[in-house]
């Protein structure tokens, strides 16, 4: 128990040599960068004029999402002598937008293929259902993540 605290700098990168002249005067470039952590370029969605090479935001909530989800999973996992060998997730989500500009993520979707070397193939589903519930992002966000989860034995 306890509490954590995390820093970072979001670094607005954008300015054309107008500022925020114009809307489409700007880029949307940003870096998000943590003391002795890899920068993370970002932007936004292609669709709101960003950059469709660099992470957005909405990209990054979905990646929150899938990565405390699979940590979480491995330690339940591991805790219940389940060996997984690899986890791919093939993490989606939907935004909705209003005429007004605003929206919000309204679901993401986590499809986990887990495959395992040792461990019962029916217990998995509660483990997942364990992950869910210890997940931090999952426990601080007000949408439904749905979960599609495969396990396979090794062969």
């Amino acid at each position: 128990m306890g509490t954590h605290s995390f820093n970072l700098s979001a670094t607005w990168s954008g300015n054309l040599g107008s500022g925020t002249s114009g809307y489409r005067e700007y880029s949307r470039d940003l870096v998000l960068r943590s003391p002795g952590k890899e920068d993370i370029l970002g932007s936004a969605d292609k669709t709101f004029h960003g950059d469709a090479t660099r992470w957005n935001p909405e990209e990054l909530l979905i990646a929150a999402l899938a990565q405390c989800h699979m940590l979480s999973f491995l330690h339940v996992a591991s805790s219940a002598g389940v060996v997984v060998e690899s986890y791919v997730d093939h993490a989606s989500g939907v935004l909705e937008t209003t005429p007004d500009g605003a929206g919000r993520i309204t679901e993401v979707t986590l499809a986990p293929c887990v495959e395992i070397s040792s461990g019962s193939l029916e217990e998995v589903p509660e483990l997942h259902h364990r992950a869910s519930t210890l997940c931090f992002i999952a426990n601080s966000v007000n949408f439904p993540i749905a979960h599609h989860p495969e396990t396979s034995l090794k062969a």
